[in-house]
């Protein structure tokens, strides 16, 4: 296995937060429904929504930042040991396949006020 890309992204949660509340359904075009709700079913908040945001743009960067992308076609989801995953489908996952993608890596964070994420695609 070799690395094919790595991106990384940061979010402002404060910016992040006033873009959603400012642009009624941006959070339903940017996330599927798993991403914003919790196991519980409660909605998630805005510092993990941020976090699931930056993976997402890292997860383009990875990929080498093509045109076309669908924010949908990768879900950021959370196995039951707490460890992030991805999900790619559409859009993503053929732009993973065009390159060889076989595995993806990723970790998410969010204090002081920033949320970031780190991807790494492996073929």
């Amino acid at each position: 296995m070799s690395i094919i890309g790595v991106g990384i992204d940061v979010a402002e949660i404060e910016r992040f937060a006033t873009s959603l509340e400012r642009t009624p359904g941006m959070a339903e075009r940017l996330f599927l429904e798993s991403e914003l709700l919790l196991g519980s079913g409660e909605r998630r908040g805005v510092a993990s929504l941020a976090a699931r945001f930056a993976a997402k743009e890292a997860l383009a960067k990875a990929l080498g930042a093509p045109g076309g992308l669908r924010w949908t076609d990768a879900e950021v989801y959370v196995e039951e040991s707490g460890q992030p995953r991805l999900r790619v489908t559409g859009t993503v996952a053929a732009r993973a396949a065009v390159l060889g993608v076989r595995s993806w890596h990723v970790s998410l964070s969010h204090d002081a006020g920033v949320a970031s994420a780190v991807v790494i695609a492996e073929g």
